[in-house]
């Protein structure tokens, strides 16, 4: 849509264009086969969460009578519309992909999934076992009444059954009764016995629709649905905390599940008047049903048993070593000698681990500052944090209690470590901490040395395992004093400013210099472009909303700059619109890994300027979050840098071009074929030599 001169795209319908790439894996025939169903189960969690974070928004945009202009342009009258059009549409698709491809595919691997189809009479004894022996004890059987309003409270994306029942004595009077589906307590999927050379699996919905008639005996059991409940995950945190943000927290996580309904998810085959009914029932709006098939939640199938491994199972990657580091050095040693960067997760984690785990024992280590985002649940680093404080070290730790869907982790571990004697700081009011960045200051030669480790990702070793992420670490003095600043700023909120001015010269931090600092660059690219030199623009995002900055893109592509992008998710900039953007392309890639570093690279006449950060180009992350972005200045460090990206950009099989109409175009295949994933993982490898 426009907006004066300029068009930008909805936020939400570029967001499920993403959901549809995510889709095109899925249909790839190239793809190994368990790897295909895992894209399906990626695409379901995703719309999950869609649902649960975004259409609360869209819902309550679209109802408003009256809307600023700027809401009208975000949030269209027909946006509701057009979500559930895209939405339908990709279900279909899914489903299609599902049924014509991939269980057809598992069946020539003697692997047969039960999908809307009776169980066999050589299982229904094994079914009939599992079932009374350890499903049944999770069942709650609710009767529900035509007259009341809803008794019985549906818990979020949990799995139930609407059951028509009729009595014997009362054939003509029919009743309904809601019963879950304890998906929750047990796997959804279950093997059964091999026949022959076949392996045979059944939902654990089948499992107690096969056994009904146990849960409900003297009745006739007429037909079952199912149905799944999505709920607002929104938290609604006022923008100003009166008293402990913990203790805020906690009771707002208790409210969460109980969130308004945003999708009610049926059985299309459930008649009109059941449907009817259930609408009723639990007081929904028409715009809240959704129809789909037979089962719910197929972001399960992540989970699905692969009873034959071998070749339609991806082979996983083995984590390269860093050749920089070594075994018999200690970590700081190695830091000290030159700069270290690591690609992971095609580098090992256990750089990072080490990072904490030798500051924590080392006797020269006095002080640990780190801010915390998303950490494991069973953090390895956040151990090694306690650790270090009960060695009598210094640890001071930011952790983000309002990082959505952790906040209770967080506050798990937030409580352990104060009890271990670290300084916790619990976020700052209307704004998230979401830098990546850590600090460790250590005595040698008679003097403190900083150890400055900054990050595009999370700590988190359970993700860092998928997500592709940049990790930097560095004793550049400059770089030490202007983290030991922010840290100041995030405890006392002591403003980071020397003789007037921002004292960050080397750090890019949202708040205080990032967008004036990405400006300026922006302007030094259409500087050179006028003046007939070369100039491009380099940035991979996971994100691209904000409309300053996308705006600041189009002036640089009408100037001449030629800016290549490479946006996982979300992008709001139409790339090669007449007149705008011509000289934009827009690139997306999905494979097995997850695309999550943030990188910028300026032309800068011939003698780039390279930056990595966490911030991705959105409005809540430029102007709500403390962000911190850190430019590379080691030449060969930039120079890894620079050829990651060309392989990013070079990708023909894994990446696709996005469009102003909301495509992902498949690029022209070329040879040699480049997948950006295997390319880097091959170049990674080739450094360890």
């Amino acid at each position: 849509m426009a907006s004066g001169k300029y068009v930008f795209l909805n936020r939400d319908l570029s967001w499920l264009s993403f959901n549809h790439r995510v889709l095109m894996e899925a249909a790839d025939k190239t793809v190994p086969l368990y790897s295909r169903i895992s894209f399906l189960s990626i695409f379901s969690s995703n719309l999950d969460e869609f649902f649960r974070v975004r259409m609360p928004a869209i819902f309550a945009f679209s109802n408003l009578e009256s809307k600023k202009i700027s809401l009208e342009e975000e949030y269209p009258r027909d946006l509701v519309q057009q979500v559930q059009a895209t939405v339908f549409e990709q279900l279909e698709e899914f489903g299609s992909i599902l049924t014509k491809q991939l269980l057809p595919g598992l069946q020539q691997q003697n692997i047969f999934l039960y999908y809307n189809e009776p169980v066999r009479k050589e299982h229904a004894e094994t079914v009939r076992e599992y079932f009374l022996s350890r499903v049944l004890s999770f069942l709650q059987p609710v009767f529900i009444q035509k007259d009341n309003q809803a008794g019985f409270f549906l818990e979020n994306n949990a799995l139930y059954f609407i059951i028509d029942l009729v009595s014997p004595e009362q054939p003509e009077k029919h009743q309904f009764a809601l019963l879950n589906i304890p998906s929750a307590n047990l796997p959804r999927f279950y093997e059964l016995p091999m026949l022959g050379d076949d392996h045979y699996i059944l939902f654990l919905d089948d499992v107690v629709r096969e056994n009904l008639q146990e849960v409900f005996p003297g009745f006739d059991i007429q037909e079952a649905w199912s149905i799944k409940l999505t709920r607002d995950a929104e938290m609604n945190l006022e923008d100003e905390f009166i008293g402990d943000i913990a203790e805020k927290i906690e009771k707002q996580l208790e409210k969460r599940e109980g969130g308004h309904a945003t999708r009610l998810l049926f059985d299309q085959r459930m008649p009109e008047p059941v449907k009817d009914f259930v609408q009723k029932y639990f007081g929904l709006r028409t715009e809240e049903l959704v129809p789909g098939g037979r089962y719910h939640n197929l972001k399960d199938l992540g989970g699905l048993p692969n009873p034959v491994k071998g070749k339609i199972a991806q082979i996983n990657w083995q984590a390269v070593t860093h050749p920089g580091f070594n075994n018999h050095l200690s970590i700081f040693q190695s830091i000290s000698e030159r700069e270290k960067l690591l690609h992971l997760p095609y580098h090992s984690y256990n750089y990072i681990l080490r990072f904490f785990n030798e500051a924590a024992i080392d006797p020269h280590v006095s002080e640990i500052y780190i801010t915390l985002y998303r950490v494991a649940a069973d953090s390895h680093i956040v151990n090694a944090l306690i650790s270090a404080a009960r060695n009598g070290k210094r640890v001071t730790v930011f952790v983000e209690l309002k990082a959505r869907f952790d906040e209770a982790n967080n506050l798990r571990w937030s409580k352990k470590m104060k009890a271990a004697g670290i300084k916790i700081i619990n976020s700052i009011p209307r704004l998230k901490v979401h830098a990546k960045v850590a600090l460790v200051k250590r005595w040698e030669n008679e003097q403190w040395k900083d150890y400055s480790f900054m990050a595009t990702g999370n700590f988190n070793e359970a993700t860092g395992r998928f997500y592709t992420d940049h990790v930097f670490f560095t004793t550049n003095l400059e770089f030490g004093k202007e983290l030991d600043m922010l840290f100041t700023y995030l405890q006392s909120r002591t403003q980071p400013v020397l003789y007037g001015k921002i004292s960050f010269n080397h750090l890019l931090v949202s708040q205080f210099n990032m967008v004036k600092r990405f400006n300026k660059l922006i302007d030094r690219e259409i500087k050179n472009a006028l003046k007939g030199k070369p100039a491009s623009i380099i940035i991979k995002l996971n994100n691209l909303q904000e409309r300053d900055m996308i705006s600041r893109l189009y002036e640089a592509s009408q100037a001449g700059v030629k800016v290549q992008l490479l946006v996982r998710s979300i992008c709001c900039l139409a790339a090669g619109v007449e007149g705008q953007s011509e000289n934009i392309t827009v690139h997306r890639i999905v494979d097995r890994y997850l695309e999550h570093a943030r990188v910028f690279v300026f032309h800068n006449d011939g003698e780039p300027l390279c930056f990595m950060g966490s911030a991705d180009w959105m409005n809540r992350n430029l102007h709500s979050r403390i962000e911190v972005c850190f430019p590379v200045y080691d030449v060969k460090l930039k120079q890894e840098l620079l050829d990651i990206l060309d392989l990013q950009l070079r990708d023909n099989t894994k990446a696709v071009l996005f469009t102003s109409d909301l495509k992902n175009n498949r690029i022209t295949p070329a040879e040699p074929p480049v997948a950006a994933q295997q390319s880097i993982y091959e170049y990674v490898k080739k450094m360890a030599e």
